[in-house]
């Protein structure tokens, strides 16, 4: 089985979190505490924009914001499984936002999310590329792959089968599917659900 990649650049952790400002709290959704902050540039404007994450107990929101005037103004926002391993992974480099969310238990899904900016009137966080993996941590069932990237149309899947002859390797060699599946531009609040991109529910 392939390793998760999980790393991320200027992420504060959930405890620092907790002690973010009181601008940045005031983003939260109504019952939510601080899971992440993490500064960056979103719109290359040397200044230092924000990325949100907000847990609480039915409800993670991401919220990415711009820093304009000083201000605060929010580009999007995401709606995340309640259902966490752990927190969000948030990384800004060269303006594509990236996070990597890991859910659910014994079952579980890792899924990635990219997004950079569409400049405009009203400037968006637009979904550039996806990728969720379905996998067992127990190694009780076999696994699923998509990776989508919505600039190009290029959606590749992989069945991954549990390896039943012995040796280090959890899957047996993934199958892999290649297909077109060209989208009209989505933003993050249109980003689809990676459990129904994957059939989660459905296998």
């Amino acid at each position: 089985m392939r390793i998760l990649a999980l790393t991320a650049l200027l992420i504060v952790t959930p405890a620092a979190a907790q002690q973010a400002s009181p601008e940045i709290k005031a983003e939260l959704a109504k019952g939510e505490a601080v899971e992440s902050v993490t500064n960056g540039d979103l719109n290359g404007d040397g200044q230092s924009d924000i990325v949100l994450i907000g847990s609480g107990e039915e409800t993670r929101t991401v919220k990415a914001m711009l820093r304009v005037g000083g201000k605060l103004v929010t580009i999007g926002t995401l709606k995340l499984d309640t259902y966490p391993l752990g927190a969000a992974d948030v990384s800004i480099t060269k303006g594509v936002l990236k996070i990597t969310d890991l859910v659910g238990g014994t079952t579980a899904v890792n899924t990635v999310y990219r997004y950079r900016l569409a400049p405009g009137p009203r400037p968006r966080m637009r979904l550039i590329g996806i990728d969720a993996m379905l996998y067992s941590r127990t190694y009780a069932h076999d696994g699923f792959e998509l990776s989508w990237n919505l600039l190009t149309g290029d959606q590749i899947t992989r069945d991954m089968k549990l390896n039943k002859k012995g040796g280090d390797a959890a899957y047996d060699p993934i199958i892999e599917k290649k297909a077109k599946k060209p989208s009209k531009p989505l933003y993050m609040e249109d980003t689809p659900d990676p459990n129904a991109l994957i059939g989660w529910g459905e296998k």
